[in-house]
């Protein structure tokens, strides 16, 4: 879906198809060296993130393995509650793995930086994250990030797997959602 087939929708375009199809090479190539000749495991965190994931695995050089968590803490608002709740564990035992968590997007940090305890509490061997997005002025705690695609502002966005009420995943490009769609 273009932004022309919804456009009383969006109020502006934050990051292009094209803007996002060259950060992912750029961030691959740098996944692709510093995990040369490592076990490499793309955890990505749905639904989300599974455009953002789709489309870096392809980019990628190296053999890696994938697995899916799903966490919530959105419902059907467009802020977190802070209150994480995990509707799909792991398939894939990480005790000893090189964990890499593909984010879509970081807007409080509190999701993430609560995965990322729960994940290193399982005994990985590493773990990093690979964010597309990250809200600074809406970060309430610093979670680390090595891989990050853009900083954006502390709007409600949606496109490239990001939604609302589940519409407007297909977006090729990041764009702000319109106040009146969800007010």
């Amino acid at each position: 879906m273009r932004e022309s087939d919804v456009p009383d929708d969006l109020a502006e375009t934050l990051v292009t198809e094209e803007q996002i199809t060259a950060k992912i090479a750029e961030l691959a190539a740098a996944i692709d060296a510093d995990y040369a000749g490592k076990d490499l495991l793309l955890v990505a965190v749905l639904k989300g993130a599974f455009v953002y994931m789709s489309d870096l695995v392809r980019a990628l050089s190296g053999q890696v393995t994938v697995d899916f968590m799903a966490v919530s803490s959105y419902g059907a608002g467009t802020r977190s509650s802070g209150v994480v709740k995990i509707n799909k564990d792991l398939d894939t035992d990480i005790t000893g793995r090189h964990v890499l968590i593909v984010e879509d997007i970081i807007d409080s940090g509190l999701t993430l930086s609560w995965l990322l305890e729960n994940l290193r509490s399982r005994g990985v061997a590493s773990i990093e994250v690979a964010a597309l997005l990250r809200k600074p002025d809406a970060a309430k705690v610093q979670v680390p990030v090595k891989y990050l695609g853009f900083d954006i502002p502390n709007a409600f966005v949606v496109g490239y797997g990001l939604d609302y009420a589940e519409k407007y995943r297909n977006l090729r490009s990041i764009a702000v959602l319109a106040p009146h769609v969800y007010a």
